[in-house]
């Protein structure tokens, strides 16, 4: 089984930046943002770049997976 893991609440905390902003900046409702933190949900590719794009990231600084 592979898990993806990701660093978005780090990320956001850096900058400031509240949920609802960070969701504005790409699109989606905060609700799918609290999903990503959580590691409830895997962003769609596109989705996973601008986020990265907005916080600044680099994807695999971002994004991590795990295989079982």
């Amino acid at each position: 089984m592979v898990t993806l893991k990701n660093q978005i609440f780090l990320s956001r905390a850096k900058k400031g930046w509240t949920q609802q902003q960070l969701a504005d900046s790409v699109g989606v409702s905060r609700q799918t943002i609290i999903a990503l933190e959580k590691n409830k949900y895997n962003p769609s590719l596109i989705l996973a770049f601008k986020i990265a794009a907005v916080l600044d990231e680099e994807l695999p600084a971002l994004f991590t997976y795990e295989e079982e």
